[in-house]
């Protein structure tokens, strides 16, 4: 449980600086290069922002999550060889 407490959290860190690594450029791109300004509407701005924060959130959650549970999983497999050591 932990884990995905602590997933969610970095996750939504990552998204909040992916959201506004991206928006600036979005969103001044438009004003300075023809480009852009002839083929991003709001809409296409909204959807690059928000995948890349959506996305950003999925990963570094997940990555994270599964940090978690490998030191867990390290962590009580030592854990039980150290009783097992006092047992014999």
């Amino acid at each position: 449980m932990y884990g995905r407490i602590e997933g969610a959290k970095a996750g939504a860190k990552a998204g909040a600086a992916a959201f506004v690594l991206t928006a600036i450029p979005t969103i001044a791109a438009p004003r300075y290069i023809p480009w852009a300004k002839a083929h991003l509407n709001y809409t296409a701005q909204a959807l690059i922002i928000s995948a890349a924060s959506l996305a950003t959130y999925f990963i570094v959650s997940d990555k994270t999550i599964l940090e978690c549970a490998r030191t867990t999983s390290y962590e009580r497999i030592q854990a039980e060889r150290a009783a097992a050591n006092r047992d014999v």
